[in-house]
């Protein structure tokens, strides 16, 4: 065998072994993605080409790194805990303005734990990270509080998006026995 041919075979064994690598990585690059981001990835992956989807989510999560989210503190915990309490007592009397409440103290929690509050997209964009489980009853809910401010809805409706309201406010609150990491 020439020399040349012997390069040629080399350099055709080391661009297979690369194609093999970039190939493994991409595949544990999107199970990560998905085990991470759970029902946000197949979102995504429908609204989006694969890569550009994917791209999304390594984007989200880079940005999450950023953050300064904390644990809030037992203290806290048990203050959002009582106003939580409040805000359903009052649904039966006044539901509208409940779930009004309910998204604001939703809001706080995210501010209070370090998530930047001025945007609802982007709300949404950094919540995917840590929160995805919990996510689409955050969409369900301000969906029904957007369409209840430009006109009215049914108290089931209301109903509805206290309890998806509540899904992410115990998300967001966490279990009462974790330890606070500050």
């Amino acid at each position: 065998m020439s020399t040349g041919m012997i390069i040629g075979i080399v350099i055709a064994a080391v661009v297979v072994l690369v194609l093999i690598a970039v190939m493994v990585w991409m595949r544990e690059r999107r199970n990560h993605l998905r085990e991470r981001f759970g029902p946000e990835y197949d979102r995504t992956m429908r609204q989006h080409p694969r890569h550009r989807a994917e791209k999304e989510l390594a984007e989200r999560e880079k940005r999450h790194s950023k953050l300064d989210i904390k644990e809030i503190t037992p203290t806290l915990r048990d203050r959002y805990a009582q106003q939580w309490a409040l805000v359903q007592e009052q649904f039966v009397d006044r539901p509208s303005p409940s779930v009004a409440e309910a998204d604001r103290l939703v809001t706080a929690l995210m501010a209070e734990r370090g998530y930047p509050t001025e945007d609802y997209e982007q709300q949404v964009a950094d919540l995917s990270v840590a929160h995805a489980s919990t996510l689409d009853h955050y969409r369900e809910a301000h969906a029904i509080m957007d369409r209840d401010s430009r006109t009215e809805v049914s108290t089931e409706e209301l109903r509805a998006a206290m309890v998806h309201y509540r899904a992410l406010f115990e998300d967001l609150l966490g279990p009462a026995d974790h330890p606070t990491h500050r």
